[in-house]
């Protein structure tokens, strides 16, 4: 059964590719936006633009736990820092490596920014951009 994501969804999840399904649902409910756009619209938060790395950002559960509710923040986040990764490589086609994590990081979050940057990118081709990569998340070694 298909991974269904919900925007009010307290659930978070914590693996590259439930992370990068529940991004692709999010770009799909709230669209992109480019330029001065970045914070307006319906599912934009005041600190996360509706792009496609805001977008795995919100997946990850920036601004969505719930009080009471326990999540382990650690696998979480390691999950992000794999979604960002696997990511990166599918938009750039070719690995994304680095000597450093630190460097590494930046170099993913700079292939993924520098994609969404580009004019006319719609919340389609972000979309299945996500899904490319989930779909690549079985074969990625990390």
């Amino acid at each position: 059964m298909p991974i269904r994501h919900s925007p009010e969804s307290v659930v978070i999840p914590d693996t590259p590719a439930g992370i990068l399904e529940w991004a692709a649902s999010h770009i799909v409910h709230v669209g992109i936006q480019q330029g001065p756009g970045l914070f307006a619209g319906p599912g934009r938060t005041a600190t996360l633009p509706c792009w496609p790395r805001g977008a795995l950002e919100v997946a990850a559960g920036h601004g969505r736990g719930a009080a009471g509710r326990t999540y382990d923040w650690d696998r979480i986040h390691a999950g992000r820092d794999q979604a960002l990764h696997i990511l990166a490589e599918t938009l750039a086609g070719h690995p994304v490596d680095a000597d450093d994590p630190a460097a590494a990081k930046t170099e993913h979050r700079d292939v993924i920014d520098q994609w969404s940057a580009e004019p006319g990118r719609t919340a389609e081709e972000a979309a299945q951009a996500f899904r490319d990569a989930a779909a690549r998340t079985d074969h990625a070694l990390f």
